[in-house]
């Protein structure tokens, strides 16, 4: 996920997304941080990598009759975790592209491009492949990243990298039509797609499910649709799978967990969102 902020922190060389229309977006300031403007680059301005890896032609996921998507037999589904709830002083950044990944040091260092000190902390296998962990601090402070747009900067930035060393995972990536080199041939519906959940996690915090089509700076969206109605994101999950994305978010409104009310107008707010037709007005 090559990702500039507007704000102009990134070192020289790191590796940037943006839309063509090159419209930044903001989120309503959260964690404690100051919102920043966050801008996509058009994928021309890319710069290239020395070493991209020559792949075979990607194939398709498959839709199934209940609306889900599952990886086919060539190309598996590429899939990065955002985990802010395992470390309590790390951020935690999982990455798993079937056996095809290998040493991932390009985006280990993209990634430090973002002021971010990033640790490689484990490497295991199982049946859906190889997982490569990282994780991640500001380098300017030594604590986890609580900044969604940071967040959201993260995970662009592992999927840049991703579409450049991996073509092959472009038509599996929702991120494919916009920057990769083959843009996924199926079409998600929002409305089948979207998903959203609130259950109690105790009595000072709920926990809210999102799983929904995923586009460049969700997790920041997201953020901004829950903080904009006063309730308070404490932390939680962002999952990147092919062509969704799956969030999980502890919340909480003035220290207390939400009521049945409430969750309904979080619910409501997040569908309207997310299934509204694409706009000039959108955020991103």
């Amino acid at each position: 996920m090559a990702v500039a902020m507007a704000s102009g922190s990134l070192a020289a060389g790191a590796h940037t997304l943006c839309r063509s229309n090159e419209i930044p977006f903001s989120a309503k300031a959260v964690f404690g941080f100051s919102a920043r403007k966050l801008c996509i680059l058009p994928r021309q301005k890319l710069s290239g990598l020395k070493m991209p890896i020559t792949s075979p032609q990607a194939s398709l996921s498959a839709t199934v009759e209940d609306g889900s998507y599952r990886e086919t037999e060539d190309v598996p589904t590429p899939k990065v975790i955002i985990d802010q709830d395992t470390d309590p002083n790390a951020t935690v950044v999982e990455i798993t592209f079937g056996d095809r990944l290998g040493a991932l040091l390009d985006t280990m260092n993209a990634l430090k491009n973002l002021g971010l000190n990033v640790v490689k902390a484990n490497v295991f296998l199982d049946s859906s492949g190889k997982h490569n962990s990282f994780a991640i601090t500001k380098a300017d402070t030594g604590r986890k990243v609580d900044d969604p747009e940071l967040l959201e900067s993260i995970r662009l930035t592992i999927i840049n990298n991703l579409l450049e060393y991996h073509p092959e995972s472009s038509a599996q990536l929702a991120m494919g039509a916009a920057f990769g080199i083959t843009p996924p041939k199926i079409e998600v519906d929002v409305d089948i797609a979207t998903h959203i959940s609130v259950v109690d996690d105790g009595p000072n915090r709920s926990l809210l499910y999102v799983e929904t089509a995923d586009h460049p700076g969700l997790l920041v969206d997201l953020v901004k649709v829950i903080t904009d109605i006063n309730v308070a994101v404490e932390s939680g999950e962002f999952d990147t799978e092919g062509l969704l994305a799956k969030a999980k978010f502890h919340v909480s409104y003035r220290g207390r967990a939400l009521i049945k009310p409430l969750q309904q107008v979080v619910g409501n707010s997040l569908r309207y969102f997310l299934r509204r037709p694409t706009t000039e007005d959108a955020s991103f």
